[in-house]
């Protein structure tokens, strides 16, 4: 199976390597390549066959559903590869939104709770609430996004350390839950509970606050199956997830990721079934079948796609 590990297409503009994209910049917009490079402990450990193009279908898909609510940066999505999108400047803020207390990061609401933390957003929550509890409304939680690690700040922290304004934020902030709402009400209506997410806004150039990057993928949020969530939990069990977990815990109990220089090959029945999920995802979600051409090669593919983009 043909893997995108990465691309090197010329004459699209200058070309900068993200953790998961390749992005082609050109004076006004930005040629995005979902590769299918998988990412965790600020490394990449493995490549998931299918990945890019779900991640890519996926946020399409989900920009569609919600342009009503903000406009987004997508200009064509040329290949199931790749967005092009409006060049934008983009705010240093993640919008997080959480609808339950969850999480396995150091910036998580449920490791923040479990070290004694109590006041989320404009919720305090009681002691003694157990992992994967349902809050009583989704809150904005949002982060730094920054070249290190991202922090956890209050939105009066975010303003007076200069990351945004208070009206920006404000306007980031209403946006975002209404964007939760909707992929939670859409997700339900698919057997599917949205349990967080993140998302990035930027500002184009003639001023215009524009939904960013993407919007509900596997990457940035995490799904739970409905039907069995509330049995699994009154019996202490975790949820059925769609979550890449597994492969970030397969890594911690193999290697020491964070250090090692090499780290070992991530076993390929694991690879499998990771993609096997996201597919899943995408096909419950989208209530689409997940169809590329696979007599193509896709770098060769992506470059006939991409032609018209190309700068002499």
């Amino acid at each position: 199976m043909n893997i995108i590990a990465e691309t090197n297409f010329r004459n699209l503009g200058a070309l900068k390597h993200g953790k998961v994209r390749d992005m082609y910049i050109q004076d006004d917009r930005l040629i995005l390549v979902s590769t299918d490079r998988h990412s965790s402990f600020d490394r990449i450990i493995a490549h998931i066959p299918n990945k890019g193009a779900v991640l890519n279908l996926s946020s399409a898909f989900w920009f569609g559903k919600t342009q009503d609510i903000i406009q987004n940066h997508v200009l064509e999505i040329p290949d199931p590869n790749v967005t092009v999108a409006k060049r934008v400047k983009p705010l240093a803020v993640e919008a997080v939104v959480r609808g339950y207390l969850t999480g396995t990061t150091s910036t998580s609401i449920w490791t923040r709770y479990r070290n004694g933390e109590r006041r989320f957003g404009d919720l305090t929550l009681a002691d003694g609430l157990k992992k994967n509890t349902k809050l009583p409304h989704p809150i904005f939680d949002p982060t730094t996004k920054e070249d290190t690690h991202d922090r956890a700040l209050s939105p009066a922290d975010l303003v007076a350390e200069g990351f945004v304004t208070q009206k920006t934020l404000d306007r980031v902030k209403a946006a975002a839950l209404a964007l939760f709402a909707r992929g939670q009400e859409i997700a339900a209506e698919r057997g599917l509970i949205l349990v967080d997410t993140k998302y990035e806004f930027g500002f184009d150039g003639n001023g215009e606050l524009l939904l960013i990057d993407e919007i509900h993928t596997p990457d940035s949020s995490r799904y739970w199956k409905l039907g069995s969530y509330e049995g699994r939990i009154a019996k202490g069990e975790e949820p059925e997830y769609f979550d890449k977990e597994f492969l970030r815990l397969w890594f911690k109990e193999h290697s020491d990721p964070y250090n090692d220089a090499v780290l070992p090959e991530a076993p390929a029945d694991m690879v499998a079934e990771l993609s096997r999920r996201y597919i899943e995802l995408y096909e419950q979600l989208t209530g689409e079948t997940f169809s590329i051409d696979r007599k193509e090669d896709p770098v060769s593919r992506m470059e006939k796609n991409l032609r018209k983009y190309g700068r002499q």
